[in-house]
């Protein structure tokens, strides 16, 4: 994912056909990197966000307001000075110099593809006459800035100041000349598509005549030797060329390369005629991947295209979903710690509980060894280290029996029952406590599996009160009560607390089906929600979500178990709902199909004790189906 230059001119194409010859009314700052500018244009008042946050660098249009601070920054109030009131004239994209406007025509708006949006405003200044200064936009990543330029470039203040201290390459600070920097020797894409012969050279590797072969793949020397084109942009290049993406640089032959220069051409064509196709690429319903232009290598299997209106559009959805998941997560990095831990821990204790189980295996030995002492042990003078007997539990082979020469045959004997009986208890309680510790390592798998699905704090808290009923943790402390009482307690009653959902789905055939998000769910789903000749669904064998498919008393359609079967592999370990970094116990392999349980929900047993959502049964049926999010 990036904002890339094609990105970028998509939203200034958007700028100019919305905010040009706009007045700026109102500047706010609601974050320590962020503006909201408020521009009035044929009575209308359109906001524009500007973002430099270093994971979310974006400018787009917003209908929402932002509460800004009692007291403006000093950049805000700098803008207010200096800009408030002026009247955008022109909005472009630079190449890799800022060209001065100098009134005879508009310029391109697309002089290159950096990642750069440039707003030129005329203003009144002290003195009453027109003056003119630049709102210069930086969206790379970390290096993101919002800086605030003279017509000669001076530096009037910038959101971010940056020192010599930081950068070695160029200093952002009141009164330092601004410039863009050298962008690691790129080519300019607009000067580009104009010459297929430097194109070629230049992805093709070219030294004089001959070519250079090996180096870096012709995917990464794309997007790595043309400014503003993504990795994204990159593989779209070479899927509508034709050209396999993993290739050297330089071993392409003269036809490969054309290909791939009508692919860059034809992308090129589009930003010229401002032709964009606003889009976000989902996994599922996941969001993966946003783009001016249809990015047709990102489609397939799981992945598919939701086309919008507007950029702004796709990057308000975009950025506004990924800050809702980076939230959420960011206030679930205390579960995931103690997951982690809790797991790394009940893993090391069933090791060491295996390991000494296995040591009682020896059990038997002792109790045959005492009783062939009880048989022959009359044979025994006293002092003797060993003896040599027959062994009637072993068709009759000759057997050493070691012996303590200071103890009789029958102290001996009772040494050895004495062993038996005290290993025989330990396998005992041993295979107990490795029961008890694989069901603890399952319950924490599933945990940390129902975390990936969170989507609000209405989720952690079902997370965390599981935990706290389950021991994990020392009581659940809901926003604003520190007293560590569980919700429900005497103060702080559960019934407040605002409560998440299971995932509702509509098979092909009408019938409701219902995915457990979390334990409680699950459990909620089972007893409460599902009727007895209704359909559970559970990926065998693999943490993951109850499936209910309420058929009430019809008979269950194939299309419908098919479905649901899916959507019960797809919400478990083994399909991909729950994303990489779910859990840190055992993890099913990805595989293209999972074996999914399925049985009436009458033959489901609660076990006495055990965690929420755990259940038994013993009658069932099962299916092969491939993980799918949506039926």
């Amino acid at each position: 994912m990036a904002f890339d230059g094609i990105a970028a001119a998509a939203v200034v194409k958007e700028l100019n056909d919305r905010l040009l010859t706009g007045s700026i009314s109102k500047v706010a700052q609601p974050e320590k990197d962020e503006l909201l500018l408020t521009v009035k244009i044929n009575r209308q008042q359109i906001r524009l966000m500007i973002s430099v946050n270093a994971s979310m660098p974006l400018v787009c249009l917003q209908e929402e307001n932002a509460l800004s601070p009692v007291t403006a920054p000093n950049f805000c109030m700098t803008l207010r000075k200096h800009i408030g009131g002026g009247r955008i004239t022109r909005i472009f994209q630079p190449s890799s110099k800022i060209e001065m406007s100098d009134g005879a025509g508009p310029l391109p708006i697309h002089e290159g593809l950096e990642r750069i949006i440039v707003f030129e405003i005329e203003h009144i200044d002290e003195m009453g006459d027109i003056g003119r200064k630049y709102l210069i936009c930086e969206l790379m990543g970390k290096h993101s800035n919002i800086i605030l330029a003279k017509p000669d470039l001076t530096i009037i203040d910038s959101i971010k100041h940056i020192s010599h201290m930081t950068s070695s390459v160029r200093e952002v600070l009141p009164g330092r000349s601004y410039f863009i920097p050298d962008a690691a020797a790129k080519a300019n894409p607009v000067d580009l598509v104009r010459d297929e012969a430097a194109f070629s050279a230049l992805i093709g590797g070219f030294s004089g005549n001959a070519p250079e072969t090996g180096g870096v793949s012709v995917y990464k020397q794309i997007y790595m030797s043309v400014t503003g084109l993504s990795p994204s942009v990159s593989g779209e290049i070479l899927y509508r060329a034709g050209v396999d993406p993993d290739l050297p640089h330089g071993s392409l032959d003269p036809g490969q390369l054309h290909r791939i220069y009508q692919a860059f051409a034809e992308i090129m064509d589009a930003v010229r005629t401002d032709q964009y196709q606003p889009n976000i690429i989902y996994e599922g319903e996941r969001l993966s991947e946003f783009s001016a232009i249809r990015l047709h290598s990102l489609e397939g299997g799981q992945m598919h295209t939701r086309a919008y209106d507007s950029m702004s559009e796709v990057i308000r959805i975009f950025y506004g979903g990924r800050d809702r998941q980076n939230r959420i997560r960011a206030k679930s990095e205390d579960i995931r710690h103690i997951l982690k831990t809790l797991t790394e821990r009940s893993a090391r204790k069933l090791d060491l509980l295996e390991k000494q189980y296995a040591d009682t295996d020896k059990r038997d030995r002792y109790r045959i060894w005492g009783e062939l002492l009880n048989t022959y042990g009359y044979e025994l003078q006293g002092g003797e280290d060993h003896l040599l007997c027959s062994n009637y539990y072993d068709e009759g082979r000759e057997i050493r029996i070691p012996l303590d020469p200071l103890l009789s045959a029958q102290e001996n004997a009772k040494k050895y029952f004495d062993r038996y009986q005290k290993l025989k208890r330990t396998r005992e309680a041993v295979a107990v406590q490795i029961e008890e510790s694989r069901q603890t390592l399952w319950h924490l798998d599933s945990i940390s599996a129902s975390l990936s699905l969170c989507e609000s704090e209405a989720d952690l808290n079902e997370l965390r009160r599981e935990m706290a009923e389950a021991g994990y943790i020392h009581g659940h402390v809901r926003d604003g009560q520190k007293n560590g009482r569980l919700p429900g307690s005497a103060k702080g009653s559960r019934k407040d607390e605002k409560k998440s959902r299971p995932l509702h789905f509509v098979s092909s055939d009408g019938i409701d089906i219902y995915v457990g998000r979390n334990n409680y769910q699950n459990e909620e789903l089972d007893f409460r929600i599902a009727d007895n000749n209704d359909w559970w669904f559970h990926a065998k064998n693999i943490p993951g979500s109850h499936v209910i498919a309420k058929t009430g008393n019809r008979e269950l359609p194939d299309r419908t178990c098919l479905e649901a079967a899916s959507l019960a592999a797809w919400y478990s370990k083994a399909g991909g709902a729950f994303g990489e970094d779910a859990g840190h116990g055992p993890k099913a392999e990805k595989a293209g199909k999972v074996e999914v349980d399925y049985v009436q929900k009458k033959e489901l047993k609660r076990v006495p004790g055990a965690a929420p959502g755990y259940v038994i049964y013993h009658t069932n049926y099962s299916i092969l189906v491939e993980p799918k999010e949506q039926v």
